[in-house]
């Protein structure tokens, strides 16, 4: 296996109030193509309880390829919790958003030999570990600064949008 290093581990991002789901997860969707990210949704589940709130849990696990050798692999959680459909008037219109508390937590690594080319042997993986840590520290900067600039902006631009629907 190749050698994984958190670069975000446990950042937390919670809101309550206006949003339109819909949109939330297609904005997210969309930064993460933009940006070169393969999509792998782990888990979309939805549970409406008796009082008809939902409560919403997807797990996103996207996936960059910087090099042959190196890759970032994001792991978001967005949980939604006491969603209710809201009227609300937006230029003269009538719309239908949402209302509830949301939760995002975030873990971003990068993953150095992941097609385990240097680690059949314990003297492969001694070698690998030195080259990244020493001889190729240059390198292994910039798959770390890439992977922490795509979160920084990812983070974002989910402030961003939640923030257009406040009040």
């Amino acid at each position: 296996m190749g050698n994984e290093e958190f670069i975000v581990r446990e950042e937390r991002l919670h809101y309550e109030g206006l949003f339109n789901v819909a949109d939330l997860h297609k904005h997210i969707d969309e930064y993460f193509e933009e940006k070169g990210y393969d999509k792998c949704e782990l888990k979309n589940a939805e549970i409406i309880n008796d009082k008809g709130e939902r409560f919403i849990d997807i797990v996103f696990e996207p996936w960059k390829k910087i090099t042959d050798y190196a890759k970032v692999e994001f792991n978001v959680r967005l949980t939604i919790q006491d969603m209710k459909d809201v009227e609300v008037e937006k230029n003269g219109i009538k719309v239908v958003v949402q209302n509830g508390l949301v939760h995002f937590d975030f873990n971003v690594k990068v993953i150095t030999d992941y097609e385990n080319r240097w680690s059949d042997t314990r003297k492969q993986v001694f070698w690998r570990i030195l080259a990244d840590k020493f001889f190729l520290k240059e390198y292994t900067k910039q798959y770390y600064a890439e992977g922490m600039d795509d979160f920084k902006m990812l983070k974002y631009q989910i402030q961003s949008f939640l923030n257009m629907f406040k009040r």
